[in-house]
C-alpha cells in the first residue's frame, strides 16, 4: 500500500482559483490522501467552493486567523498522514502527482525530504513556462533564492515534528525557513518530475510582499553565516553562475 498522504491548503479569498486547486487534489484519486483546507474566514465565493466539496475533505475550517502561516501551522498540527505537504488556494497538482509522491516514498524508505518540478502558469490557467530544477546545493540555494517549488516539496511527518514544525515568526519566507531546517538534518532530494503548477498573478503573495520576502529571506542568510559586503558579492556571482552551469547540464533550459 502507498503511504498515507495529508495535504494541507490554506486560502483566504481566493474564490476564483479555489475551485481548480481542490479538484487538482481530490481528482488525483489517491486512495490514502486526507485533505484539510484552512480558510480564514473569506469573505468571496470560497465557501460556496467549499461546500461543494466538503464531502471529499478530511477536515475544513473558515474563521479568522493570523495569516498564511498560522493556518499551515493549524492545518498541520491535524495531519495524520505519514507524507505531508501543502498546496495554496492558488496552484495546482499535475495529473497523477501523488501517486509517483506516494510510489517514490515508498521506495526509498530512508528518504525524508523530495522535491519536484513544477511549471509557472498565468491567471487563466494558461502554461507560461517550465520550472525544470537542479538538485539541492546549500551554498547556491543560500546565495541565490529558494529554488524549491514548495507545491512539489513533500517530507515524512517525523521530520517535520523533529526540527519543530513551521516557524510563526516567518510570514512569506516560511517555506524556505522550514527546508533549511529540513536540510540540517537530512538531504533534500530532488526527482525531475513535473509535479505542480505555480500559479503568477498580481495578487501573488511573493509578489505583494517582495520587501518582506527579501527581509526574511535574508534573515536565514545570517543564521547560516552567508557573508556580505565584498567576499558575499563573489560568492553570490559564483553562485549564480554555478546554478546556470548545474541547470544546463541538465538540460533545465530547453528540455
Amino acid at each position: 500500500m502507498l503511504p498515507h498522504i495529508t495535504v494541507v491548503t490554506p486560502s483566504f479569498n481566493q474564490g476564483n482559483f479555489l475551485e481548480a486547486t481542490l479538484r487538482s487534489v481530490i481528482e488525483q484519486g489517491y486512495a490514502n490522501l486526507e485533505y484539510i483546507v484552512i480558510d480564514g474566514g473569506s469573505t468571496d465565493a470560497s465557501i460556496e467552493v467549499l461546500d461543494r466539496h466538503r464531502a471529499s475533505l478530511a477536515y475544513v475550517q473558515s474563521q479568522p486567523d493570523r495569516g498564511q502561516t498560522d493556518a499551515l501551522i493549524q492545518g498541520l498540527s491535524r495531519a495524520t498522514g505519514d507524507i505531508l505537504g501543502w498546496l495554496n488556494s492558488d496552484d495546482l497538482y499535475e495529473p497523477g502527482a501523488l501517486a509517483e509522491v506516494g510510489a517514490y516514498f515508498k521506495s526509498n524508505p530512508s528518504s525524508r525530504f523530495v522535491f519536484g518540478d513544477s511549471s509557472w502558469i498565468d491567471e487563466g490557467g494558461r502554461l507560461l513556462r517550465r520550472k525544470r530544477e537542479m538538485p539541492f546545493n546549500r551554498f547556491i540555494w543560500l546565495r541565490t533564492y529558494d529554488y524549491i517549488p514548495q507545491p512539489s516539496a513533500f517530507w515524512r511527518r517525523d521530520l517535520y515534528e523533529q526540527v519543530g514544525g513551521l516557524d510563526p515568526a516567518f510570514d512569506v519566507a516560511m517555506d524556505a525557513d522550514l527546508f533549511a531546517r529540513f536540510a540540517d538534518v537530512t538531504r533534500l532530494h530532488h526527482v525531475s518530475h513535473l509535479w505542480s503548477r505555480m500559479r503568477s498573478h498580481s495578487g501573488q503573495k511573493n509578489v505583494r510582499l517582495r520587501e518582506e520576502s527579501d527581509r526574511e529571506e535574508e534573515i536565514i542568510r545570517r543564521r547560516y553565516g552567508v557573508p556580505t559586503g565584498a567576499r558575499g558579492a563573489v560568492e553570490r556571482a559564483l553562485a549564480r553562475a554555478s546554478r546556470v552551469a548545474v541547470r544546463a547540464g541538465r538540460g533545465a533550459y530547453w528540455r
